[in-house]
């Protein structure tokens, strides 16, 4: 079976009897902290994931007080 060797890895994974199943989540947990820091420091040319996300927030709030200003006039 291709799925045999996953499973011997789950199994010899340390923690079985004190924790169960959430001796996964230091794995998963570090795995998130190693994808936020690439998603904010990582640069494809001039441009991060944190600059996108940043400019588009910039732009959404612009747009709601244009909206609401606009609205009350």
């Amino acid at each position: 079976m291709r799925i045999g060797w996953f499973h011997k890895l789950v199994n010899k994974w340390p923690g079985k009897k004190v924790f169960g199943m959430y001796r996964f989540l230091p794995m998963f947990f570090v795995l998130g902290a190693a994808l936020e820091y690439s998603m904010i420091n990582w640069k494809v040319g001039e441009v991060s994931f944190y600059n996108t996300f940043k400019k588009r927030q910039a732009k959404t709030i612009v747009e709601d007080k244009i909206k609401k200003y606009s609205t009350v006039v």
